[in-house]
């Protein structure tokens, strides 16, 4: 099915300002929708994590009025980061507490399965089995990895004349010396994951956060589109083509519908270098997120980075970089963080 990036071409041309200039600033905001519920770690540890973990499904569960059990499909598809590398990937403490809350509420362990970017880095942050030992954390949980292409269906793609193998570290690099030729049918289409939104009852985005110098927040939005698709790095000849192209595969009807929520664990956020993992400037707080709303939670990060930027003497997050204002735009959620509404499960 071919997804046309038309909704925000619409949207900024209602409202007279260039499409896709970056010094836009739109003039629709949303207030927010949903809250975010906050959970505390006594530590990091599996127990910790699982007990937190229950409590933020439990308080979803009580809001929405519905219980979280298999459906038709009996699958769930969580989409986890690992693309910095070791340091920087979704906790696995995290990842397994998700996991056993699923089992818990029906699915078994076998239909829950796993979403990354790279077989090299999945397995170096522990989501591959070891090449020495071939031991594993995620025992029965199949890992599929999105570099082999064997999950993208060429019925369902992204659509766009922005003209190729996306990475979130090396794509400023990958699109050195090629081409725009945008008028090559290949070069404007980015394939998705199908098995996130067809074959499964529902999915669960679980991000990690790192500032990023084209997109701004690499967090909730970007972990499930561009690190969620091929043939995104030609998105990066621009600054404006990127952000553009999260918020318009945020936006798709089909992705969103089976998007049941984003878990963000703030165990290790960067502040600046990303999505190079540095540990010189990383962050750690013992708060677990669960929101509908991406748009949201990445604005509330963006300001924790931009407050540990200006403590740290360097210029915050560029307000030309307008990834979150995009997606709000489109409804996707909003950035009003000081309309937040937070919830402590504790």
């Amino acid at each position: 099915m071919r997804l046309f990036p038309l909704a925000l071409a619409a949207a900024l041309a209602s409202s007279g300002a260039p499409f896709l200039r970056a010094e836009y600033t739109p003039e629709v905001k949303h207030l927010p929708k949903e809250p975010i519920w906050e959970a505390h770690l006594a530590s990091f540890s599996d127990a910790d994590y699982n007990k937190e973990i229950e409590k933020l499904i439990s308080a979803y569960e009580r809001a929405s009025g519905k219980r979280i059990a298999p459906g038709a499909k009996r699958k769930v598809g969580l989409k986890i980061y690992s693309d910095s590398g070791p340091g920087m990937a979704t906790p696995t403490a995290e990842v397994k507490a998700v996991i056993a809350a699923l089992e818990r509420r029906g699915y078994a362990n076998k239909n829950i399965f796993l979403v990354g970017l790279n077989q090299l880095r999945l397995r170096m942050t522990g989501y591959l089995p070891s090449l020495v030992t071939g031991d594993t954390l995620f025992k029965g949980n199949p890992v599929f990895v999105l570099e082999s292409n064997r999950y993208y269906d060429p019925v369902w793609f992204y659509d766009s004349p922005l003209p190729e193998r996306f990475d979130p570290i090396f794509a400023a690099h990958q699109t050195e010396g090629v081409p725009n030729d945008s008028t090559k049918e290949e070069d404007r289409k980015s394939f998705l994951a199908t098995p996130l939104f067809l074959d499964t009852d529902f999915w669960i985005n679980l991000p990690v956060y790192t500032d990023h110098q084209v997109l701004g927040v690499n967090g909730a939005l970007v972990n499930a589109t561009l690190w969620n698709a091929s043939n995104t790095a030609r998105f990066f000849r621009s600054p404006a083509t990127a952000p553009a192209a999260v918020a318009e595969m945020s936006a798709i009807p089909e992705l969103r519908q089976t998007w049941l929520f984003s878990i963000a664990s703030l165990e290790h956020y960067q502040y600046i270098g990303g999505p190079y993992f540095n540990s010189l400037y990383t962050k750690s707080e013992p708060l677990v997120w669960l929101g509908t709303d991406p748009v949201m939670m990445d604005a509330l990060m963006r300001a924790k980075i931009n407050l540990a930027r200006r403590r740290e003497g360097f210029e915050p997050i560029s307000e030309e970089i307008r990834t979150l204002e995009f997606a709000e735009t489109l409804g996707v959620g909003s950035t009003l963080i000081n309309n937040a509404k937070m919830i402590d499960v504790d």
